[in-house]
């Protein structure tokens, strides 16, 4: 246990070294997110697991009477608040791990997990933060799970038959300063399972820009 907890660690310690370089090539929300977004009406509260530099809770904003935007880097939310300044304390900030998310049960009604899933290093605690995810989320709630995928075209491997695996992808600061980052890079086959093995429930699937996009609902809730 404690060499996985040194892991997330080094996940989490990433991003703090890099937090504001990489907060400065993240300014716009993905497109994916925006149709989502888009699509879903408006809610009480949303919740953006994994907010980076907070781009994505600024969307969430727009249909949200409330968001709470969680990352596990304080400097990442530091990021966050400079972007979020603006909507005063429409957005909560905090710092927390998408494996133990701390908000009531059947709390959300909508959410983004994105980017995010990969960066965590062991199957376990991914299941459990899908896990985590369902609980929070309403009976009527819809969430967009997304994850880097062997379908993109960096990796040499065959979208329909390639397992998932982990490696690291360097993240260049300038200077040349090469910082290693965790990822574990899903089959989308593997995707699907470890949705499935969750709590939640496939409502649509598709892979786009080589990642894994997922809309899910709470299974077995009723709104």
């Amino acid at each position: 246990m404690a060499d996985d907890q040194a892991t997330r660690r080094d996940v989490r310690d990433t991003y703090e070294e890099i937090a504001d370089h990489f907060s400065k090539t993240r300014e716009y929300a993905w497109p994916e997110v925006e149709s989502f977004v888009e699509s879903a009406g408006n809610v009480d509260l949303a919740l953006d697991v994994g907010c980076g530099n907070g781009r994505h809770a600024e969307l969430l904003a727009t249909g949200a009477a409330e968001v709470l935007a969680l990352d596990a880097s304080r400097g990442l939310l530091l990021e966050s608040r400079e972007r979020l300044a603006s909507l005063g304390d429409r957005v909560a900030l905090v710092q927390g791990d998408a494996a133990s998310l701390p908000l009531d049960d059947d709390s959300v009604g909508l959410a983004v997990y994105v980017a995010t899933l990969h960066h965590l290093p062991r199957r376990e605690d991914r299941r459990r933060s899908l896990d985590e995810l369902a609980r929070v989320l309403a009976p009527d709630g819809r969430a967009l799970v997304s994850a880097w995928s062997t379908a993109h075209d960096r990796f040499d491997a065959s979208a329909d038959d390639a397992v998932g695996f982990d490696t690291t992808i360097d993240w260049t600061r300038p200077g040349d300063e090469v910082v290693p980052r965790f990822y574990h890079i899903y089959a989308p086959d593997e995707f699907r399972e470890d949705v499935a093995a969750s709590g939640l429930a496939l409502v649509d699937f598709e892979i786009s820009s080589g990642n894994c996009y997922a809309v899910v609902r709470p299974e077995g809730k009723r709104p």
